[in-house]
């Protein structure tokens, strides 16, 4: 049965909305405290086998979890799209969110990269999840004035030919 037409029970509603997930900024930093409490509590492990003289043993090795955003957002219970909303939608009066969540990044940021640093994680996944690359642009300028001459003439050549190559297709 459909509701009457005109009706107002919408105003029976006593608030509109999701409430916040988090009421304070005291209680998200809690709970991510919690998460990083957990990721030191509940390492990785690596299986490695050992052979000496001719008795092969295996041994567990705990290593280093890299802290994510997504293992934070599972933990706490909400989604990255969730987080990141919250964090875009915050009014600028809510400095207190704003450091908290700063800082949250602040921290999975510090773990991911001092762990790959001290060798702890693969450097080469955690450079690249943090953004980071080597780059090396070329100007398309050539300083020849630190060259020899046997480097100027190869130089040369190489761009003769490759002027005659040009010419021919």
């Amino acid at each position: 049965m459909a509701a009457p037409k005109h009706n107002k029970f919408w105003k029976l509603r006593s608030r509109h909305g999701r409430e916040k997930l988090f009421a304070t900024p005291e209680i998200l930093w809690k709970a991510a405290c919690e998460y990083f409490q957990w990721c030191v509590d509940n390492p990785l492990f690596e299986e490695k086998g050992f052979a000496y003289q001719g008795t092969v043993t295996k041994e567990s090795f705990a290593k280093m979890r890299a802290m994510t955003l997504s293992q934070l957002c599972f933990y706490l219970h909400c989604n990255e799209g969730y987080f990141r909303t919250f964090k875009a939608q915050l009014p600028t009066g809510e400095q207190d969110f704003n450091t908290v969540i700063d800082n949250i990044e602040t921290v999975i940021y510090n773990q991911k990269f001092q762990g790959a640093a001290a060798d702890l994680l693969n450097a080469n996944i955690i450079s690249r999840e943090l953004g980071l690359t080597d780059k090396t642009e070329l100007s398309g300028k050539l300083d020849v004035t630190k060259m020899s001459d046997d480097q100027l003439d190869a130089i040369i050549d190489r761009l003769s030919k490759q002027h005659e190559n040009d010419k021919k297709d």
